[in-house]
Order: C-alpha cells, then sequence, then structure tokens
C-alpha cells in the first residue's frame, strides 16, 4: 500500500508542475502568478517569451523526472531516491527562479521529498 502511494504522490506530484505552469489566463481574472516573470532572468534582460518557454520546458523535465521516480517506486528500484531527489532539486529550483508566494507548498513539497530521502521514509521502501 505504502508503494502505491509513494507512487502515485510522485507521479501526481510531478505532473502538477506542468499544469500549473501551462494554466492559461482567463478573460478578467488574472493568474496565480506568471510563468513569464522570472526574477533572475529578468535581472539578465531576458524577455517574457523565452522565460515562458524556459519554465515551461523545466516544468516538463521536472515532470518528467518526478514520473520516472515514481515508475522507479513501482518496479522496487534502488535508483528511485536519487531520481526523487533530482525531481525535487530541479522543482526547487524552477520554484526559485520563478518565486511566486503562490508556489509555496510546492516548495513544501518538494522540500518534504528530499528530508523524506535523506530520512530513508518510508523505510518499507528501502
Amino acid at each position: 500500500m505504502i508503494t502505491v502511494l509513494v507512487t502515485a504522490f510522485l507521479i501526481a506530484h510531478g505532473l502538477l508542475h506542468p499544469g500549473v505552469w501551462t494554466t492559461p489566463a482567463q478573460p478578467g481574472k488574472p493568474l496565480a502568478f506568471d510563468p513569464g516573470h522570472s526574477w533572475a532572468l529578468a535581472a539578465a534582460h531576458v524577455s517574457a517569451a523565452p522565460a515562458r518557454a524556459a519554465s515551461l520546458a523545466l516544468a516538463w523535465y521536472v515532470a518528467l523526472v518526478y514520473a520516472v521516480a515514481g515508475a522507479g517506486v513501482a518496479a522496487g528500484s534502488g535508483w528511485w531516491p536519487a531520481t526523487a531527489v533530482v525531481a525535487a532539486s530541479m522543482g526547487l529550483a524552477l520554484k526559485a527562479i520563478w518565486f511566486d508566494p503562490w508556489l509555496s507548498l510546492g516548495v513544501l513539497l518538494d522540500v518534504g521529498v528530499i528530508v523524506a530521502v535523506a530520512g530513508t521514509w518510508p523505510a518499507s521502501l528501502y
């Protein structure tokens, strides 16, 4: 049961990344945050279109690596913890470069993945 829950969490959390970054703007309703605005890229004079493309590419990369980590958990592989840490680290980088307070829950989830892997929790998966 734990294997199924961890697998589902990793895959679902990964798939939320492109979902959040590709949310279309609704007429008369502003987006929670602008994936085309990055404080770091703005400081480097990168315009909104390339910044948006980079955020989307990184969000899909994070989703892919989280899905691979989830598949590794499901398969009972020994490499899934390292893959999960890479996915969480890239998720944190994505959220740091395009920081918005709205993304704080995602930051906590990514940190939680790193802490869980570092603490070998849940032990039944190791």
